[in-house]
């Protein structure tokens, strides 16, 4: 069954638009955490085979822009600053919080705790390059004779440096 597009009556808006003109509101957001992101992802597998002496290290695994997310200041809780919320589904009447970012003692280093299926919670350090509008986070993990490392590359695409300058 094929299912129409509903005709409202008034102006919708997706959660994206509303982020975007979020973001827009100030310039606060410009060189700091908060903003839209591509998200991209590396895994690289290191260790020796069954039959090897020789250590092997390869990419495993590896996503170009796989994702969209929205990273939010939280000024409603006293144990995260920023939230992180997905972008992939249009028009659902909630949010799921998939993240939390806290910063270090160093402006530029923060903790991110990602909320998986089932409880699960794994964390990433992240460094942020102000200059070129990018986070950059680590984990690595140990199963067996193998190490995993785990990278995630968060490119800013909202607010930019080049679109405040505009204004």
């Amino acid at each position: 069954m094929k299912q129409r597009n509903k005709v409202h009556a008034y102006e919708q808006i997706d959660f994206h638009d509303l982020v975007k003109r979020y973001m827009n509101k100030d310039q606060s957001s410009v060189g700091e955490i908060e903003g839209i992101y591509s998200v991209s992802m590396v895994v690289n597998k290191k260790g020796k085979g069954i039959l090897s002496s020789t250590e092997k290290e390869k990419i495993s695994e590896r996503k170009e822009n796989y994702m969209q997310v929205a990273i939010l200041k939280d000024s409603d809780s006293a144990n995260r600053e920023f939230v992180e919320i997905p972008l992939d589904k249009k028009f659902l009447p909630s949010y799921s919080i998939r993240g939390e970012f806290n910063r270090m003692a160093d402006a530029n280093i923060l903790i991110y705790s990602h909320f998986e299926s089932r409880g699960r919670i794994t964390s990433y350090t992240f460094t942020f390059d102000r200059t070129k509008d990018i986070l950059e986070g680590v984990r690595k993990e140990i199963s067996g004779q193998f190490e995993y490392t785990y990278q995630l590359t968060y490119v800013k695409l909202h607010p930019k440096q080049v679109e405040s300058s505009r204004k």
